[in-house]
C-alpha cells in the first residue's frame, strides 16, 4: 500500500503524523487545519505492524477501520 503522510506540530517540537491512502483526502473526522502534507507516496509493506519514522502502530488495521492511521498518543508521551 502507498500512503500520503501529513503532519502537525505538537509540544516540544514533536509531530503527530497521519497516513492516508495515496491520493485520498483526509476523512472528515480527522480534518484539522493544522495538518500539512509531509510526504507523498510512501510505500508501506503488507506485513508492516509499525511505521517507526512516524510513530504509527498497526497502520493497515487503522486504515481499514477508519480510513487513516495516526501517531499513537503513547508514542508522543514516551518521548
Amino acid at each position: 500500500m502507498r500512503v500520503d503522510i501529513y503532519k502537525r506540530a505538537e509540544h516540544h517540537g514533536q509531530f503527530t503524523y497521519l497516513a492516508v491512502p495515496e491520493g485520498k483526502i483526509i476523512p472528515e473526522e480527522a480534518i484539522n487545519t493544522d495538518w500539512e502534507l509531509s510526504e507523498r507516496g510512501i510505500d508501506v509493506e503488507d506485513n508492516a505492524t509499525h511505521l517507526p519514522d512516524f510513530s504509527i502502530d498497526a497502520p493497515h488495521e487503522q486504515i481499514r477501520a477508519k480510513g487513516y492511521a495516526i501517531t499513537s498518543v503513547k508514542e508522543l508521551a514516551d518521548k
